[in-house]
């Protein structure tokens, strides 16, 4: 089953319509809710009037930060053990779940509306009289460090939560006082909004008898929200709440943490006696569903006079929003410094990032989520310092890749490569997009009076860490049920789980029943995120397969009548060593259920868990390249071509993972060529819809080729690597620099992210 690219299991149901997303819910006599959001991105809570609003036809409850305050719970505060360089702690106030005192960004929650229909709870909305006293805000990281600044909050002076700085500061400025050469650039990684195809959505119940809650709701692993909800949001026992997470359409890293909507849903739930749903209108997903990136980048990289590195250091301004939650932090501090150094042998780093509170939307991980903002300074930094030098990009490469006869590799950044042929990937990329003739290709685009332009980017990303549960147990029809504590938000695991497990037994992919998504049945474990699940359930599947072998050997061996030191396990049977004497592991499978047939000592039944947590991160890593041609009349960019090569281990199920790429692939496109979030001075967000907001779509893009070089990890017993990150860790610095290549001979070096029409017009024409 390894290796084949077998039909996905969930498509049956999915292509049919009968998939189970939040939406399709429905409980006995459920309420309906609707969160009243700030209009404003701050401003002081001058006065909230309900009395008509509970007065409404069919309202039944309006709820407020007093009500909240009175109840005794009802806020988010993630710890996160990053300090300062002074050795001071990350400032992270608790977020209310109803806002208090003040709102902070443009759709903070005010106010709860409840009633028997969500139009009746609309229509209530409607009647609640707020009034707020506007503040000055502050929208972005240069505004909100400045003197003077509008400060959002006490605890945080100058808007400062963290003040970071990771490397050898000392080794890097000696790098660079030595350098013959110093590029320099400075890139913004812009903010987008993640926009999933499904909205996120809350349908909560009480069990007032045993003071017990159920929630259902999309996420990417039920006890991501579960364990906060218990303990800060509803301040009660984890063992009193139970997380349900049915299918999910699309999460990106954006569904994993805990929101203010999942505490008022549950809360609602337990003061009306009733079930209450929640659904997010996709108005209100653009300013209440995390956003992703935002960052400004300060980047230089020092060569000595034979164009090798010396050494790279960034100084990372990042806008957290008006929240924190855990991840934000983290991505561009030691989550994403890591990869720093790309693929390349740079013996010193030093990067010193400031994370802000601004009046915006707070920011959450976000489809690698630290990984692509640093490949991409490397990779845009290593084209700058080509054209520089004058020196092919593909040369500089050449030069600094770490070699795959230097495996396993040690980084400055901690990490440690197990694998990987860089140069081989680059190579044969290039060669699938005919980088040989590229020459004519853009003596032929200026003969139409089009520029065209061909850039590449190589990347590593370190992925499976954290853990994962996995259970496996074999009912007496011999049906083997999964239980993984990673839930899916679209990657197909019901099949690829399925796929591992059956391999392990020999049987057929009908008898493999995967389950996940309910903190019931999968007991604690991290869930999916950082393009780890398949590394690190997967491996788990493995440990825990081995020990119901084991136990069937012993049983095999009651049946054989012999040793179970001489039964083996070989094409989904037991068979004494050297013979051709075998018992099948169906016949073994009902001996295990047979008291007559089981040793004295042993259980009844087939089962095992494994509790697996990665010790050592896997690489996948690859080469993506890109052509486009460029309107010099409007400024459009049209991708000519698009080629990427990867190696992400052994495949578990090859078509599977060219889906992950070409998704990761376009939301890479879509960040470097249409997506920004814009917001005015005031904080509202300008681009607050899909009429002002672009995403990309199928006449964006071009044809997608793909090769697989595949090295088999050497960090799991699978040789799997992750996949779901790589798409857009590397495409948006290979687009970008197609672009720069394209308008050099203008006289243009650099060009931020979206490459939109207008931008390109502008630097073209002004």
């Amino acid at each position: 089953m390894i290796g084949q690219s077998v039909e996905r299991l969930e498509d049956a149901a999915l292509l049919r319509g009968l998939g189970r997303f939040i939406d399709d819910l429905r409980e006995d006599g459920q309420l309906y809710a609707i969160c009243v959001r700030s209009s404003q991105a701050h401003a002081r809570i001058v006065h909230i009037d309900t009395a008509d609003a509970v007065k409404a036809p069919g309202v039944v409850e309006v709820l407020t930060s007093s009500d909240l305050q009175a109840d005794g719970l009802g806020f988010i505060q993630d710890t996160c053990a990053l300090k300062s360089v002074d050795g001071s702690a990350f400032i992270n106030p608790p977020r209310p779940a109803l806002a208090a005192g003040k709102v902070r960004f443009v759709g903070d929650i005010i106010a709860l509306v409840v009633a028997t229909s969500a139009n009746a709870a609309r229509d209530g909305a409607e009647l609640i009289d707020i009034e707020l006293a506007s503040l000055d805000a502050v929208v972005n990281v240069q505004g909100a460090l400045a003197d003077g600044a509008p400060q959002l909050w006490e605890e945080a002076p100058g808007n400062l939560a963290l003040d970071w700085a990771g490397g050898d500061a000392a080794a890097t400025q000696q790098a660079f006082a030595s350098a013959a050469h110093v590029t320099r650039l400075r890139l913004v990684n812009n903010r987008i909004v993640v926009a999933a195809m499904e909205t996120r959505g809350v349908i909560a119940s009480y069990d007032a008898g045993r003071d017990h809650y159920t929630l259902y709701t999309p996420s990417q692993g039920v006890n991501h929200i579960r364990m906060p909800l218990a303990a800060v949001g509803l301040r009660t026992s984890p063992a009193n709440v139970r997380v349900v997470t049915p299918d999910v359409g699309g999460a990106f890293g954006m569904k994993i943490p805990l929101y203010p909507e999942h505490i008022l849903i549950a809360w609602a739930a337990r003061r009306s006696g009733r079930a209450v749903k929640w659904i997010a209108e996709r108005s209100d997903a653009f300013i209440a569903d995390g956003h992703g990136r935002d960052h400004i980048m300060e980047a230089e990289l020092a060569l000595d006079e034979d164009g090798r590195f010396l050494a790279v250091r960034v100084h990372t301004l990042s806008n957290m929003g008006a929240y924190a939650n855990g991840a934000a932090p983290v991505i561009p501090t030691v989550g994403g410094t890591r990869c720093i150094t790309g693929v390349y042998r740079i013996p010193a780093w030093y990067a010193r990032t400031q994370v802000v509170f601004s009046n915006t939307v707070p920011v959450v991980a976000y489809r690698g989520a630290g990984k692509p903002e640093y490949n991409y300074v490397i990779e845009r930094l290593t084209d700058a310092a080509a054209r520089e030098l004058g020196l092919s990009p593909l040369e500089l490469r050449r030069r600094n890749a770490v070699a795959q006869s230097a495996m396993p590799y040690s980084t400055g950044t901690g990490l440690e490569f197990d694998s990987g042929d860089f140069i081989g990937n680059m190579e044969r990329a290039l060669e699938l997009a005919e980088h040989g003739s590229f020459a004519a290709r853009r003596e032929a685009a200026k003969a139409q009076g089009k520029l065209r332009g061909l850039g590449l980017a190589l990347y590593q990303e370190p992925d499976g860490y954290m853990d994962n549960r996995v259970s496996l147990a074999f009912d007496q029809s011999g049906l083997l049920t999964v239980s993984l504590t990673g839930d899916d938000a679209g990657q197909g695991h019901r099949t690829t789980f399925a796929q591992i497990a059956a391999a392990q037994f020999a049987i057929p992919l009908e008898r493999v029943d995967v389950q996940q998504g309910d903190s019931a049945i999968v007991g604690a474990g991290s869930g999916t995120g950082g393009s780890r699940t398949t590394t690190v359930a997967g491996v788990g599947i493995v440990t825990a397969a081995r020990q119901i072998i084991d136990k069937g050997r012993q049983l095999a061996g009651q049946l054989l009548e012999a040793s179970p030191l001489d039964v083996t396990f070989e094409d989904g049977g037991y068979v004494i060593a050297g013979t051709d004497r075998k018992v099948s592991f169906d016949n073994v499978i009902g001996a295990a259920f047979d008291a007559r047939a089981l040793p004295a000592e042993a259980e009844p039944g087939l089962s095992a868990q494994c509790h697996h947590l990665a010790r050592a991160y896997n690489y996948p890593c690859g080469c993506h390249v890109c052509e486009v041609e460029i309107d010099v009349d409007t400024g459009e960019v049209t991708l000519a071509g698009y080629w990427m090569v990867s190696d992400h281990g052994v495949l578990i199920n090859p078509r599977l993972l060219e889906g992950q790429l070409h998704g990761g692939t376009v939301q890479g496109i879509g960040q470097a060529l249409l997506e920004h979030c814009c917001f005015d001075d005031s904080g509202q967000l300008l681009s607050g819809s899909f009429m002002d907001y672009c995403l990309p779509r199928a006449t964006d893009i071009t044809d997608l080729v793909f090769e697989h070089r595949g090295i088999a990890c050497r960090t799991n017993p699978l040789g799997v690597k992750g996949v779901g990150e790589s798409g857009c860790t590397a495409s948006m610095p290979a687009i970008m620099n197609a672009i720069v290549d394209a308008l050099a001979e203008r006289g243009i070096t650099h060009v931020d992210m979206p490459a939109t029409p207008a931008r390109i017009w502008e630097l073209l024409h002004h």
